[in-house]
């Protein structure tokens, strides 16, 4: 193809995915390896579960090297394509289990939120505390409402991008989070609460 492996990080989705297309060695290496940890942190915190994330992590790039022409560039970028895809696959995981793995189990919370940490350890451990409630406020929102939350506060993608994702308007996007948000401060308010009966502080900020 002419072209030097070492240019391709300065290339963009659309010529990386048309280079894997034509054939080019590390042309799919380099998107995989570009987009990857998106797609498992999105997957992981719309499932709780490490193994679901992973699977469907290789699931959507699977789909992706055999339909490469399933993506359309005129209906969204590959990264609203990818994700929506992954979402499809989260669902249909959660659909066939009907349960969700306990976040107990996926203790790994590094994989789904950066932890920026301290010098203060009773800091880190009230901050660890309020990333643990937030997490399982998460997972147990309905699922149409808690993908729109993880799209659109926790990856910071846009309204438009996140309706290109999900296949649905700009305006259901937006609804949703804002219900979304809602039933979130709902279920973080007790926490919040019994926090500042402790010990008088006011409650750490949502870090949604």
């Amino acid at each position: 193809m002419g072209k030097d492996p070492k240019d391709l990080s300065s290339l963009n989705d659309f010529e990386l995915l048309e280079l894997a297309r034509d054939g080019h060695d590390g042309a799919f290496v380099t998107l995989y390896r570009k987009r990857q940890a998106k797609i498992y942190r999105f997957s992981m915190q719309m499932s709780g579960s490490r193994s679901i994330a992973e699977d469907v992590t290789q699931e959507v790039f699977l789909a992706l090297v055999r339909e490469p022409g399933r993506f359309d560039p005129e209906r969204g970028s590959l990264e609203g394509f990818l994700y929506g895809v992954a979402r499809n696959h989260v669902l249909r995981r959660l659909g066939a289990d009907r349960r969700y793995v306990s976040i107990d189990d996926e203790d790994d919370s590094s994989d789904v939120y950066d932890q920026e940490q301290t010098a203060d350890p009773h800091s880190n451990m009230a901050r660890a505390e309020t990333i643990e409630s937030v997490r399982k406020a998460i997972l147990s929102l309905p699922e149409h409402y808690r993908e729109v939350v993880v799209l659109c506060d926790l990856h910071e993608m846009s309204y438009t991008e996140a309706s290109a994702a999900l296949g649905c308007a700009v305006g259901t996007v937006r609804s949703r989070l804002h219900r979304a948000r809602k039933m979130l401060l709902e279920k973080l308010r007790p926490a919040a609460e019994a926090e500042v009966g402790r010990d008088g502080a006011r409650p750490a900020r949502c870090v949604v």
